[in-house]
This record gives structure tokens, C-alpha cells and sequence, in this order.
């Protein structure tokens, strides 16, 4: 088994290497000095990073006793925050809905397909691809954010969700429907429970993967970060976009530690302990 799966490794990059040299037709120059490029405008550009960013606003006034709370890094980053809570929790009950409807055990086949269909055309687009179009309908700010990580938002969650339902055990949907159950109560109290961990996983995963990309569409005008973020590349002043990018991937790091606190308080099976922070981080998972 072991030696299958490093042939199979073995394989698949030796088609991934003669893919990539197809694609670039073995012009491999391009790299040279590419690195000392990429060395030269960091140490002269970027290095280092400006934290005047989290420093209080000229204007308007700061009414806080905390300068911080009124520099562009917390308004930005906060804006961003909202923008993808407000739409994460949407885009998950929407994908709820339409997955329920897309998964082939739960409903018919002539239902899930076109529900599938919808959930496709939904994903297709990309997040900054809707907020353009957000914008150009209602203008700029975060409601044009807030509805184009919705749309992505359902379709993507959608995907996963009704792919875990079909993953489930048979026995407990024969079950519940052996006693006559509606399919609104077997979702909500036999499917829904038993796949909470994985949709709440998904859940934090797509909350993460908002706020990540709130830094994108915020540049085409769609509110958070990303606005500010586009304005100090138009200036060229890459040292306060670095310092930015910085404090995002903090957050980001900080939202993934509160997910793995959270999925802990659904992992708890009969007697088995809550795992608490160190465990999460240091033990290693018993088979």
C-alpha cells in the first residue's frame, strides 16, 4: 500500500512537471534573477512595513480615548470583519436550504439536478466578479460586498454541504423515514445533528476564507480593507500595504485558532474529554 501510493505521487508530478513545461513552452529565463527582482523591491519598497496605518486619523477627529481604534488598519480591517460575518451566516443558511435540496438521498433525482445546476452557475463567478457586478447595480460600499460574498457564499458552502449529506450513514434516514417523518424533520433533526461538526467546520472555513478575500474585493469598491489597500497601491506606498497585509494574516491566524476552539465543543463522543487549547495544539489525535 505504502509503495502504491508513492508510485501514484510519483505520477501524478511527472504530469504535473510536463504540464507546466508544456504551458511555459520551456522557457525557464523568465526565473532568472527573478528572485533578487523580488529581494530588491522588498528590502527597498516594502521593508519596512509603515504602521502609521494603525495610528488615529487626521479626519475626522478621533472621539476614542484609543488612538487605535480610529486608525485605517482597525476601521478597514473591522468593515472587513462585519462585511464577511454578515455574509457568511446568509450564505450558510441560504446553502442550508438549497442543499437540502441538492443532496440525491434526501430528495429525488429531477430535483437535485437543476438545484445543483443553480448552485453552479452561483460558484462560477467568483466573489470579486459579483462585487463588480454589485457595484455597477448599486453602487459602491460594503452592501455591494456583503451581497457578492453571499452569492459565492451559497454556492460554495452549498457544494460541500449537500456532498457531506450524501456522505452520511444510510441507517438513520431509513430509520427516520421508516417512522413516517417529514423531510423538513429528518433535515433539521436526524442530518443537520449528525453532520454538525463538518458544517461547522465549513462554516469557520468560509468565514476565514470571507475575510481573506474582503482584501480583494474591497479594491473594485466593495468596502473593508481592500479599499485602503488599493488606495496606498495607487500611491505607490507599499510600505503601508505591507503593514496591512501583516495585520490581516494575523487575523486570520487568530480566526483559525477560534475555529479549532469551537469545533472542540462538537467533538465531545459519550464519556470522552473536551480537548482543551494545548491538546488542540500539542497531542496528537488518537485512532
Amino acid at each position: 500500500m505504502k509503495y502504491r501510493l508513492f508510485a501514484i505521487i510519483f505520477i501524478l508530478l511527472f504530469l504535473a512537471w510536463n504540464t507546466l513545461n508544456g504551458l511555459i513552452e520551456g522557457d525557464w529565463g523568465r526565473l532568472e534573477g527573478g528572485f533578487e527582482n523580488l529581494s530588491v523591491f522588498f528590502s527597498e519598497s516594502m521593508w519596512p512595513p509603515n504602521w502609521s496605518v494603525l495610528e488615529a486619523r487626521s479626519y475626522p477627529v478621533c472621539e476614542s480615548d484609543i488612538e487605535f481604534f480610529c486608525s485605517v488598519g482597525y476601521i478597514g480591517m473591522m468593515e472587513t470583519i462585519k462585511i464577511a460575518f454578515v455574509a457568511t451566516i446568509l450564505g450558510f443558511i441560504g446553502a442550508l436550504f438549497f442543499s437540502s435540496l441538492a443532496a440525491r438521498n434526501l430528495v429525488p433525482l429531477y430535483v437535485a439536478i437543476p438545484v445543483r445546476i443553480l448552485l453552479s452557475a452561483t460558484r462560477s463567478l467568483p466573489s470579486l466578479i459579483w462585487a463588480i457586478l454589485f457595484v455597477i447595480v448599486i453602487g459602491f460600499g460594503p452592501l455591494s460586498g456583503v451581497l457578492a460574498m453571499t452569492f459565492y457564499t451559497v454556492g460554495y458552502l452549498g457544494k460541500l454541504q449537500y456532498e457531506t449529506f450524501e456522505g452520511m450513514a444510510n441507517d438513520s434516514l431509513e430509520a427516520s423515514r421508516a417512522m413516517g417523518l417529514s423531510r423538513s424533520s429528518i433535515l433539521l433533526n436526524v442530518v443537520i445533528p449528525e453532520n454538525s461538526n463538518h458544517l461547522l467546520s465549513q462554516l469557520m472555513f468560509m468565514f476565514e476564507y470571507n475575510v481573506r478575500h474582503g482584501t480583494v474585493i474591497g479594491i473594485v469598491g466593495a468596502g473593508g480593507i481592500g479599499y485602503y489597500i488599493s488606495t496606498y497601491l495607487k500611491f505607490l506606498q507599499y510600505e503601508k500595504v505591507f503593514a496591512l497585509l501583516i495585520l490581516i494574516f494575523v487575523v486570520v491566524v487568530i480566526i483559525d485558532l477560534l475555529s479549532m476552539m469551537v469545533r472542540s465543543f462538537v467533538n465531545d463522543e459519550g464519556d470522552v474529554r473536551r480537548p482543551t487549547w494545548l491538546n488542540l495544539i500539542l497531542t496528537p489525535k488518537e485512532k
